[in-house]
């Protein structure tokens, strides 16, 4: 049998996944910033490149504090800002220079737009062919709709997530969170973990092509396959609090808020012992899931009527928790920072941001063993980093100096 290291043999040797990958960051608001966010909490160096004057237009988003956006700098710690006007000959230069040194280069323009400036995937392929180039979008690089503009409701619209949220006799909604940003982000820090393993195996580099649209279209579990291969009696259809292929299962109103419970046909007995009516294991209007779908309000009502008996809803989830029914309240976003579990976790925690002073943001979902965490990382301001990066190529003091004075390089002290 082989010895397993001690915890502490794990954390003298802890390290980080992507330390010595440098990264060129082109992308801005969420969905290619919350992809190089991953990237720098496991230890790659990211250079973010803005344009002029005001770069990531994520930065003028609200709520600010001492003129700092919080959106911008959550999703940005750690970068290093470039603030370039790629647009001109010199900047688009520099920029191929910082390319040629990149293992990995990040865009979510409107397709077409880096080359239209020079800097698409053959410009970039032919100062490095082994680069790593990703690049995320709402419909795609390729398809008939690949040039319409997209934010993250219309991806939520187009991939039938909408559809599937809301009340069935009500219009459909959007999820109150960027789902298809963050999602294609998540689904873009693993694209370029596998084409990282592939180069280290063959040398090769490859460009990756995202969409919100896709990934979204990736998450349907059962409204894709389901109607075809019912000969459409399964009509997927948002229901409101309600999960349409499983009873009971949904939102369920308690003492003081609102409920969520999940219950499958393995864990239904635990359900009724919890209730205190064992016999309606028995019962004919809730044997199997077919009639608990039938008879779904009567066995809400059963539900709900039972959660009143409590005077909290914590103590609805520990009658619940007793007989291992999987529930949870529903916790607003400005109760996540008072859960132990997620502080514990780190799911949730605190920065010290240098203009915003303490602020309270998501953590990293990643755990791995024997990995280092990522501490004391902030956003920097715009261009914060051009003396830097430039330095870094050979750029003398002078030159510089003329860029600055000439509005190819731009900087500002906050924000």
């Amino acid at each position: 049998m082989t010895e397993q290291p001690s915890p502490s043999t794990e954390a003298d040797e802890a390290d980080m996944l992507l330390e010595g990958v440098h990264v060129l960051d082109f992308s801005q608001y969420l969905a290619g910033p919350s992809c190089t966010r991953l990237m720098v909490e496991q230890g790659a160096s990211v250079i973010k490149v803005e344009l002029p004057v005001h770069g990531d237009p994520a930065r003028g988003l609200a709520p600010k504090k001492n003129r700092r956006s919080g959106f911008h700098a959550q999703q940005n710690l750690g970068k290093r800002s470039l603030c370039i006007d790629f647009r001109t000959e010199e900047g688009r230069a520099i920029c191929l220079d910082l390319a040629a040194k990149a293992d990995v280069i990040v865009e979510n323009f409107t397709p077409g737009t880096m080359a239209r400036y020079g800097l698409g995937y053959e410009e970039l392929r032919a100062v490095n062919p082994s680069v790593i180039v990703v690049s995320i979008s709402g419909f795609g690089q390729t398809g008939p709709l690949a040039n319409r503009p997209c934010f993250d409701f219309i991806a939520q619209g187009y991939s039938g997530l909408m559809h599937m949220t809301g009340h069935e006799d009500g219009p459909p909604l959007f999820a109150g969170i960027a789902v298809a940003d963050s999602n294609v982000g998540v689904h873009a820090f693993a694209a370029v973990g596998h084409a990282l393993f592939r180069r280290e195996r063959t040398g090769k580099g490859t460009h990756i092509d995202l969409s919100m649209i896709d990934a979204l279209v990736h998450m349907h579990e059962t409204s894709v396959h389901a109607p075809g291969m019912t000969d459409g009696e399964f009509e997927p259809m948002r229901k409101g609090r309600h999960y349409q292929p499983l009873a009971p299962a949904g939102v369920f109103r308690g003492p003081e808020g609102w409920i969520v419970l999940i219950v499958t046909a393995n864990q239904i007995t635990f359900l009724f012992d919890a209730l205190g009516t064992p016999e309606l294991a028995d019962d004919p209007r809730f044997v199997g899931n077919p009639a608990r779908l039938a008879h779904r309000d009567e066995l809400t009502e059963m539900i709900e009527s039972w959660m009143a008996r409590f005077d909290t809803d914590d103590e609805v989830i520990a009658a619940l928790d007793a007989h291992r029914v999987p529930c949870t309240k529903v916790n607003t976003p400005s109760d996540l920072a008072s859960q132990p579990h997620l502080l514990e976790r780190g799911t949730i925690r605190t920065l010290d941001d240098p203009v915003i002073g303490p602020m309270t943001v998501p953590g990293n979902p990643f755990h791995f063993s024997g990995v280092l965490q990522p501490d004391g990382l902030v956003a920097d301001n715009l261009g914060g980093h051009n003396d830097e990066i430039l330095g870094e190529l050979g750029i003398g003091t002078d030159a510089r100096a003329d860029l600055a004075a000439r509005g190819v390089v731009f900087s500002k002290p906050h924000g």
